[in-house]
Order: structure tokens, then sequence, then C-alpha cells
């Protein structure tokens, strides 16, 4: 269990730092608040990809495509709570099965890898 844990929690840090990071850049080109939210987005999206390294699973890609799961969780999360998006039962149900393919990819008991 403390493997699950540590793992879970690595994939909500990542999120922030890949979903924020790149919310900051869309608030500084899009919504024109300006290039210093960009250049904090950017380095939120550099720390990013130093957070999968902590993971304790070693393959990359597994760790990579399990992320995904969370990323679209996550960012129908961000979106409902920091610009008042209202995700219908389509976006729930899609992130849903999106979370549920990260814990197969992830958890699953395997033999020998």
């Amino acid at each position: 269990m403390p493997f699950v844990l540590r793992s879970a929690a690595l994939f909500v840090v990542a999120a922030l730092f890949e979903i924020g990071g790149a919310w900051l850049v869309w608030q500084g080109v899009r919504e024109h608040r300006g290039w210093l939210w960009a250049a904090g987005g950017v380095l939120a999206l550099g720390a990013y990809g130093f957070v999968a390294t902590f993971q304790p699973d070693a393959h990359f890609g597994r760790i990579l495509a399990a992320y995904g799961g969370i990323f679209v969780g996550g960012s129908i999360l961000w979106g409902a709570v920091a610009d008042g998006y209202r995700p219908d039962r389509w976006d729930v149900s899609g992130a849903l099965v999106c979370l549920a393919g990260m814990a197969l990819i992830m958890w699953a008991p395997r033999n020998g890898g």
C-alpha cells in the first residue's frame, strides 16, 4: 500500500505542475495577463518533468501512460475550479474511464515486472 500511496501522491504533484503550468501559459498568452505568467508556467512545466522520475516504478512508458489518466481527470477538475467550467456527464464518465485505465496500467498485479 505505501507503493500505491506514494505513486498516487506523485501523480497529484505532477498534475499540479503540468496542468497548473499549462494554465499559467494559457493565462499569460491567451488571456493577455503577460509574459511573467507564461514564464511561471514554463517553470512549472519544467518541474513536472522531474516529478515523474520519483515514481517507484522504473518503466518510463508505464508511468507516462498511467499519468495520462490523471491528466485527463485533473484537467477537468482544474477547469471546473479555476475557470468555472461545468463538466457534463460525458466529461465525468470519460475522466472516470481514464482514471480506471490509469489504475489498471499502474497498479495491476504483475508477475516479474
